[in-house]
């Protein structure tokens, strides 16, 4: 057997997600990303033939090769595709169980596997949109943003929604100048400390086509986004914009900034995809400590199938790893 591995720094927590998806798959594939991590879950679950070795606490060492596993019991099995409501309560636990780790210092970060909102609701009356809110809701009601960052396209593409999962009839209404305020300073924020940018360069997008063309298509933009960009400029922010979404994104304009702000999910996620579908990292801005996640959900239509593509979880990490560096 290969000796045993002690970390130098911190692992990195890799929660388990929804067992019945391809979490359980994706946590062996991914030590071929050379991040140190730990797998937060039940090892009944992983794949037959995975390699691992159970650990009392996060820094134990384990041979080359081993996947570090942090025992949660679930009470059930993980039978592919078909997500057992008994598992939900687990599920939501180790999310909570990885937060304390890395809050006290444990861990370096968390990066986290999909989840399924519905099983959670359905089995254990889960109350949060999503991981974001509930991670938020966990280190104490904290306000912050979600970033999709891009990781094999250069220039990157780092997107940030100010609103997110609303229908589009209500994002008029929703973004406030309160809220698009608060986001401009989660991301500037943000970039400086987590992704060790001094003076990031944010690039705001308008919320109407042409970004309102001077009022005729839209007021939003002359009405609120330009004089609230005025004002944080005033302070010393770098800000671009309101600029037409239709062109903010290719490679010549993304030279231009170092993070987008969108108006609603879809301006901010569709360019991303489209761009960088296998390599985006969903990040959380604005917690007290660093959370990534990968950019797809749990697959059950190809999960036991050995088709699991751990492009997006190796990222994800990678990404971890590097903000974690940067607020060192």
């Amino acid at each position: 057997m290969s000796p045993a591995r002690q970390p130098a720094t911190p692992r990195i927590i890799l929660t388990c997600g929804e067992p019945a998806g391809i979490g359980p798959e994706l946590a062996p594939l991914a030590l071929a990303g050379g991040v140190d991590f730990l797998w937060l879950g039940d090892p009944r679950h992983l794949p037959a033939n995975t390699a691992f070795t159970e650990i009392s606490n996060p820094a134990d060492p384990v041979p080359a090769g081993h996947l570090p596993v942090l025992r949660h019991d679930f009470p059930g099995p993980a039978r592919p595709g078909q997500p057992d409501p008994a598992n939900a309560a687990a599920v939501i636990e180790v999310i909570a169980r990885a937060t304390d780790l890395v809050m006290q210092g444990q861990a370096a970060a968390i990066t986290t596997l999909p989840i399924n909102k519905q099983a959670l609701k359905e089995g254990a009356g889960f109350a949060f949109p999503g991981h974001t809110e509930y991670l938020a809701h966990l280190a104490g009601d904290v306000p912050v943003a979600m970033m999709l960052a891009s990781t094999t396209i250069d220039p990157p593409c780092r997107v940030v929604p100010a609103t997110i999962h609303i229908p589009l009839e209500d994002v008029p209404a929703a973004l406030t100048p309160e809220l698009l305020e608060q986001v401009i300073r989660i991301t500037h924020a943000a970039m400086i400390r987590d992704f060790g940018i001094p003076a990031p360069r944010i690039a705001l997008a308008g919320l109407n086509p042409h970004a309102g063309e001077g009022g005729t298509m839209g007021r939003q933009e002359q009405d609120m986004i330009r004089p609230l960009a005025e004002r944080l400029r005033a302070e010393g922010i770098t800000l671009t914009g309101p600029l037409p979404a239709d062109t903010m994104f290719h490679a010549p304009a993304r030279t231009g900034y170092d993070a987008a702000i969108c108006t609603y999910h879809d301006q901010a996620l569709i360019p991303i995809k489209t761009l960088d579908f296998a390599g985006g990292v969903n990040v959380t801005l604005g917690l007290p400590f660093i959370r990534t996640s990968p950019d797809h959900g749990t697959a059950f239509d190809i999960a036991g199938l050995g088709r699991a593509d751990p492009t997006s979880t190796i990222a994800a990490l990678r990404t971890a790893r590097d903000m974690a560096a940067n607020r060192e």
